[in-house]
């Protein structure tokens, strides 16, 4: 009984902590989780009339694109960006050097061409450099940059998404146009769930109201600048197993991402990875059955015992920065139940030659706390809610509409 009454209130101090987040100058929006794809989407509202829209939530993307075209009726306050707009070329960046993009105003009449953006659908690799760069009102009070981009791109993402939500640091993705709208600190904080979920743009709670304590205890860890791509990365010096390191050569650098559902690790890494793992299974007398696909290692759920952070397995960190800075995941964010009677371990194997040794997958950051901060470039993570007896969907986000700003 005496836990129990512990708990509570940390339970309640979420509630609580994103209720005042919602009255300083933050936006935020709901992420749910599309079962089918394993997508998480959020909702925006844009246009005139106001059109909720849903979207596929990306941590790597450069932009907010949409098909324009799927909307029940043009939005009348949609206004198009042509190509000698300085804003056309800050969106190109660092697609088109400042040389070549005046060279290319050298012809008066390609001056009032509109101004046409790439886009990439980061689900499926897919790209197409004939989206229009566009501005329009987006959850009521952002006047903000977006592209429009054709209906094929869409291929791939859950039903009745119309786009992707891009949040990197470039300055014209989603968060950053939101970060200036709103004049406020460039800060994500990201809850996912298998259920309802939430992610916020701006300041964060005063560390004297309740529910700070969620936010003063994440754990920092540096964020890694990688110029080939956007997608946020961290230092992964070693993992371990129940303790134990897997041997692996050097240091991996580490993507999270919103759009690869479970961690993947270079083939290399992840044999010593499912060697290791398998050893340590073994000693907790957990039976290996036979894979289930997209998994390489599964286990017969007969025998293992649950616990408040899930089934009862080896406990996977990825140690960072120091031996005393680790991530550790548990069963609930380490096994995935495929069937009644078999759970798989959800890290799977990345191929020989992956852009990224490690990516840190959307289950693994379940129910985990993390927030993004820009400008001090580091990245804060909880422990498991699950450890306080609560979950990203106890988080019931609201949103203050914000005065609008234009983003240049």
């Amino acid at each position: 009984m005496a836990s129990s009454s512990l708990f509570l209130p940390l339970s309640l101090s979420l509630l609580f902590l994103i209720s005042t987040l919602s009255h300083v100058h933050t936006l935020t929006l709901p992420v749910t989780k599309d079962d089918a794809t394993l997508q998480y989407l959020t909702t925006l509202s844009y246009g005139t009339p106001v059109e909720p829209t849903k979207f596929v939530l990306d941590l790597g993307g450069s932009l907010l694109w949409v098909d324009c075209a799927s909307r029940n009726t043009p939005s009348s306050s949609l206004t198009p960006i042509f190509r000698r707009s300085i804003r056309c070329l800050t969106a190109k960046s660092p697609e088109i050097e400042t040389q070549t993009w005046l060279y290319s105003l050298g012809n008066p009449a390609d001056q009032d061409q509109p101004c046409q953006i790439s886009a990439e659908n980061s689900i499926t690799g897919k790209r197409v450099a004939e989206g229009d760069l566009v501005e329009d009102l987006v959850e009521a009070s952002h006047q903000l940059l977006f592209t429009c981009s054709p209906s094929l791109l869409l291929n791939g993402l859950a039903t009745g998404a119309k786009g992707m939500v891009g949040l990197d640091r470039s300055r014209t993705s989603f968060s950053s146009q939101v970060f200036h709208s709103l004049g406020t600190q460039r800060k994500i904080t990201l809850c996912l769930s298998p259920s309802s979920g939430v992610v916020q743009f701006g300041n964060v709670v005063h560390e004297s109201q309740p529910g700070s304590e969620i936010l003063r205890s994440l754990t920092f860890t540096p964020l890694v600048t990688n110029q080939d791509q956007t997608y946020p990365s961290i230092n992964v010096n070693s993992i371990k197993i129940n303790g134990k390191k897997v041997s692996f050569s050097g240091s991996g650098g580490a993507q999270l991402s919103t759009v690869v559902p479970y961690t993947s690790l270079q083939s290399s890494i992840y044999a010593n990875f499912e060697s290791a793992y398998l050893k340590a299974a073994s000693a907790m007398n957990m039976n290996r059955v036979d894979p289930v696909a997209p998994f390489g290692l599964c286990f017969g759920s007969s025998g293992v015992e649950s616990s408040l952070v899930g089934p009862n397995v080896p406990v996977v960190d990825l140690v960072l920065q120091s031996e005393m800075v680790k991530w550790s995941i548990y069963g609930r964010n380490s096994m995935v139940q495929v069937s009644n009677d078999v759970m798989c371990l959800a890290f799977v194997d990345g191929g020989e030659n992956p852009r990224n040794p490690i990516v840190i997958g959307g289950y693994q950051l379940e129910d985990v706390l993390v927030q993004f901060d820009f400008d001090t470039s580091m990245v804060g993570f909880s422990s498991s809610l699950l450890t306080r007896h609560a979950s990203c969907s106890d988080f019931k986000f609201g949103s203050m509409p914000a005065q609008s700003v234009r983003p240049w």
